[in-house]
């Protein structure tokens, strides 16, 4: 693709290493922010700044965060008691996208994986331990969800949680499997997921 000026070349070049966007798509957002004006883009050069330097990930469940604790977990109207896992903050929005769900949440930042070398180590699974632990001593865990994607690394990750919370005296359950096997949970549609949730099943690790 032949440009007309380097300036552009080089915004399609950044805006295409986006997820999704191509080279033509990228061209035509760069021309789009042109035709706008400054103020526009400037705004929002501001906020990907602003975003980049200045978020934050919640201390207690790792989620995204303007402050030391999101907004779900400093809320007295959540259930603590009710602590759902996920992969990462997507599954977080795609689950709170259902309005089926008012528990708390547990980001784990990855799935074991060994291919890409993805150990239990690398996720966030002992300070969801000591969620549980810290919870005997005030409000009490009493389930944990194992909102998973229904792959291999995600099947894995669950076997794995399930055995290390075998003996912590918490009910362990998984969602349905409304969600189709191989399926990624943030592309899994609203209903379903929702259903997925509220219908969800004792997870067994025999």
């Amino acid at each position: 693709m032949n440009f007309p000026s380097k300036l552009i070349e080089d915004a399609v070049t950044e805006i295409s290493r986006l997820p999704g966007i191509g080279k033509k798509t990228a061209l035509r957002l760069a021309l789009h922010l042109l035709k706008q004006h400054e103020a526009h883009t400037e705004a929002l050069s501001l906020a990907l700044t602003r975003m980049r330097q200045e978020i934050k990930y919640c201390k207690i469940c790792h989620n995204i965060a303007d402050e030391e604790e999101c907004s779900i977990c400093k809320s007295h109207r959540r259930d603590g008691s009710i602590i759902c896992v996920v992969e990462d903050m997507r599954d977080v929005l795609a689950i709170e996208n259902t309005n089926q769900f008012n528990g708390k949440y547990h980001v784990l930042g990855g799935v074991i994986s060994p291919i890409q070398g993805i150990g239990p180590e690398e996720l966030k699974i002992d300070s969801l331990v000591a969620r549980i632990d810290l919870g005997m001593n005030s409000e009490p865990v009493r389930e944990i969800i194992l909102a998973l994607s229904a792959t291999m690394e995600g099947d894995t990750t669950s076997f794995y949680l399930a055995k290390r919370l075998k003996d912590k005296g918490v009910k362990v359950s998984t969602i349905a499997r409304g969600i189709p096997v191989g399926g990624e949970l943030e592309f899994t549609d609203e209903v379903t997921l929702g259903r997925s949730i509220m219908t969800r099943i004792n997870y067994s690790s025999e």
